[in-house]
């Protein structure tokens, strides 16, 4: 069955695809932990009797993001505690020098960059990927599907309400809104600000950067003791979609394009897991025959293709690919959105910036958000189970077509 009509696909099609979502949310999965470990090898094991070749592949991971972020912030919030006590031009320069060390370090944290801050000053401990591939084996082009299982912390900053407050006060701007408010602009503020008070010698600066960098640091301590979330949505909603496009590809064989399905830990880190995908793979997989399908966030109400990403910088995904996966819903018969950004960020990000084909597959709710998005209600009962069905079958369609360039 080649899907190449708009069939409504039923649970029976994919085999038990839900039970990874219900099995997986029932223990915690933070990331580089025990609880990732054990979903790892649950994936792997699924993917097996699905008739997948797959590897558990360690790498190593801090696994988090809250204490390189308020590290970095105190830094330069103690750049601009010398600033404000005035010292001479010598102290100024190393306010300066420690003050943009800091924000180097977020940037680069952020931005799917060498993570260069966490590497040098803190522990790390190993982190797991599961790697599955399947589909025509002996192909020369690849395509390869992005899901993540460890969960996230939670903390004050995802409450719900405060993701409803700007379609409550703006609703029109919202409405005209591709993306949300870049919330990371606030962390790197500390640091940018007291660099700022100390080239200029500004007080009022400086204080501004003081009181950014110990609000984030507060912040990002907060989420660090926070509890694990079961992650339903973000992402074991993605990690079901491999499970059924196993199944689909066992079912109903393709030729033309190998598939790798693969599973990432310490996403929630910061793309950590994929950053480990990356340094050992990356070289023998050639852009110009891979392309990369981020999977994300698939139980929410409705289902778009996400058209870039980007907490600090704003990155398009490959518009070819973006559109390839619209064509795919339009020929499955699938109502997707479009025209929505994110300014969180993905495992989609170290492939674009690899310089690989990307595309994004992904769910929002009314608020241009994730359905509850690092929350504890982020649970299986929470979920759009319809939506996810629907991303099942978008899936396999855009197999199918990129097993097929000359009908593209």
């Amino acid at each position: 069955m080649a899907l190449e009509e708009a069939t409504p696909a039923t649970s029976e099609d994919y085999g038990p695809w839900e039970d990874a979502i219900h099995e997986l949310a029932a223990f915690e999965r933070p990331s580089a932990s025990e609880g990732e470990r054990r979903a790892a090898e649950w994936i792997a094991q699924r993917l097996r009797e699905l008739g997948c070749m797959v590897e558990i592949e360690q790498e190593r991971a801090h696994g988090g993001y809250w204490w390189p972020l308020a590290l970095a912030n105190l830094l330069g919030a103690g750049a601009a505690l010398a600033v404000l006590f005035r010292g001479g031009r010598k102290r100024r320069a190393l306010a300066a020098l420690a003050a943009g060390t800091g924000a180097a370090a977020v940037w680069d944290d952020v931005s799917g960059g060498r993570l260069w801050f966490r590497r040098a000053l803190l522990p790390h401990r190993p982190t797991w990927n599961v790697v599955a591939e399947t589909g025509d084996r002996s192909a020369e082009r690849t395509v390869v599907v992005l899901a993540h299982h460890d969960a996230a912390h939670s903390g004050l900053v995802f409450h719900p309400a405060l993701g409803e407050i700007g379609p409550r006060l703006a609703p029109e701007a919202h409405a005209k809104s591709s993306h949300t408010f870049p919330i990371m602009y606030l962390v790197l503020a500390g640091p940018v600000l007291a660099l700022a008070g100390a080239i200029l010698s500004s007080k009022r600066t400086a204080g501004l950067g003081l009181a950014f960098g110990l609000g984030t640091a507060a912040t990002m301590t907060d989420i660090g003791l926070g509890r694990v979330v079961p992650g339903a949505n973000d992402n074991l909603t993605a990690v079901a979609i491999l499970v059924a496009l196993a199944h689909a590809l066992r079912e109903r064989p393709v030729e033309g394009v190998r598939v790798l399905l693969v599973s990432t830990g310490s996403e929630e880190s910061f793309m950590e897991g994929m950053q480990g995908f990356a340094r050992r793979h990356f070289s023998g997989l050639d852009p110009a025959r891979t392309e990369m399908l981020c999977l994300e966030c698939l139980g929410g109400p409705h289902l778009i293709v996400l058209e870039g990403e980007g907490m600090l910088r704003m990155r398009d995904y490959t518009s070819e690919l973006r559109e390839a996966l619209a064509d795919a819903a339009n020929r499955a018969g699938v109502d997707i959105g479009r025209g929505i950004r994110t300014v969180a960020a993905t495992d989609g990000l170290i492939a674009l910036r690899a310089g690989y084909p990307t595309a994004t597959l992904a769910s929002v709710t009314h608020a241009k958000l994730p359905l509850n998005y690092h929350w504890p209600s982020d649970t299986p009962a929470a979920l759009h189970w319809d939506t996810v069905r629907r991303a099942i079958v978008v899936c396999e369609q855009f197999l199918r077509r990129r097993a097929r360039p000359d009908r593209l």
